[in-house]
């Protein structure tokens, strides 16, 4: 809600930019009155020129990245399969994502959340991507990997064994409450 809300208020400031800053023609000339009430009043078509008003939303973009890149981006992948060609497009999006942000000197969070099938990602006994997980999480700490709590437990009493996870996984009570709670944070959500 509050990227929806940012969203609204970027362009409702660039539409109010321009309006204000756009010369009016003497055709259209506004009395006093007028000006205190409502401005659908103006009733004469007003030009803006195409350079002057891209000039103007390119400056707005620039200025609302700027302020947003005191906080960093926000990054939380699904991944629910035991398919190794997925596991590995999740850890390609992850590596692409913090690489775009590194390269813009911005700051960027990423959580990956496995759970239902997808745990395997995360199993230290059957993850395919294990090294590759170990190498990424060297070298990029602002990645946290999150396992599904719910799915070790039903994994657990299936197989008649304790399930190991890798030690750069996080447990969580659930793989699904933890997607839902990063989204209402406004955590932006992908599912490769």
């Amino acid at each position: 809600m509050n990227r929806s809300f940012s969203v609204f208020a970027g362009v409702a400031s660039i539409a109010l930019a321009l309006v204000l800053s756009t010369p009016i023609s003497s055709s259209a000339q506004i009395s006093p009155s007028d000006q205190i009430s409502a401005p659908a009043n103006i009733s004469a078509p007003v030009k803006i020129s195409h350079k002057m008003s891209t000039a103007k939303i390119n400056a707005r973009a620039q200025m609302s990245t700027a302020a947003k890149q005191k906080q960093p981006h926000r990054l939380a992948v699904q991944v629910d399969v035991n398919d190794p060609a997925v596991m590995n497009l999740a850890l390609n999006n992850v590596s692409n994502a913090a690489q775009y942000y590194s390269e813009l000197g911005q700051k960027v969070e990423i959580e990956l959340v496995a759970f239902g099938p997808g745990l395997h990602m995360l199993r230290d006994d059957t993850s395919p991507v294990k090294a590759r997980i170990k190498s990424m999480s060297e070298t990029m700490p602002n990645l946290t990997f999150a396992a599904c709590g719910n799915t070790r437990e039903n994994m657990t009493r299936a197989e008649a064994k304790d399930i190991p996870i890798i030690p750069q996984a996080k447990v969580v009570k659930s793989g699904v409450i933890r997607l839902m709670e990063l989204q209402e944070r406004g955590w932006s959500y992908l599912r490769p």
